[in-house]
């Protein structure tokens, strides 16, 4: 049974939880956007400055997520398009990061790295544990775990990077760690974008 057909007060109910979690993981991601971009500066690593701008794309997308809760399935999947397109814009972002960072050869601090790596990991744990329940939910909440799988994903790289920079004293771990994420940015918005066209193309259900 859809949820326009269901009971009010269990859609409502639902609808509320909804809201609470994606105002929880909106501001875990704020903060830590904050912070990853502060350590990216300090210690001049491109796969952390790459996780501070998935922190605020997915920022973007949660409080997207929370304007659209209990919409219908095709307005949710036009936001859904516009989430796909942030991580495109981020993917972008961390190409011209790797760019740059070819012509401008240098080693990271893995010390403020790894700082930052694993608070930015627990963070996107604790995000992706209160978005489980509802990965297999509307393309709202799906779209909003897609973001927040990722960050772990995200998480798991830096520290990766960051064991790599300090034994090799290179900055090509970092650079290599950034590539993927980049790859991984990639896969994720042609995902989301072809959910979100899915249900572009599914009408709406009438409730009797």
């Amino acid at each position: 049974m859809s949820d326009c057909c269901g009971n009010p007060l269990d859609t409502r109910l639902l609808h509320d939880q909804q809201r609470k979690v994606l105002r929880i993981v909106l501001l875990i991601n704020v903060l830590t956007f904050c912070m990853m971009l502060a350590a990216a500066m300090v210690s001049g690593s491109s796969s952390l400055l790459s996780g501070s701008l998935d922190n605020l794309g997915d920022a973007l997308t949660y409080a997207l997520s929370l304007a659209v809760v209990g919409a219908t399935h095709r307005a949710q999947s036009k936001v859904a398009m516009v989430k796909g397109s942030l991580i495109l814009a981020a993917a972008i972002a961390v190409a011209l990061q790797i760019l740059w960072r070819l012509t401008h050869s240098g080693v990271p601090l893995f010390e403020s790295m790894g700082l930052a790596a694993v608070l930015n990991l627990v963070a996107n744990l604790i995000c992706l544990k209160l978005l489980m329940p509802y990965r297999f939910g509307d393309v709202n909440l799906a779209s909003a775990w897609e973001c927040s799988r990722n960050d772990v994903y995200e998480g798991f790289a830096v520290i990766a990077a960051t064991i790599g920079v300090w034994l090799f004293q290179s900055g090509w771990p970092d650079l290599l760690i950034a590539s993927l994420l980049l790859i991984l940015f990639l896969r994720s918005a042609w995902r989301v974008f072809r959910n979100a066209w899915a249900g572009l193309k599914i009408k709406e259900s009438a409730c009797s």
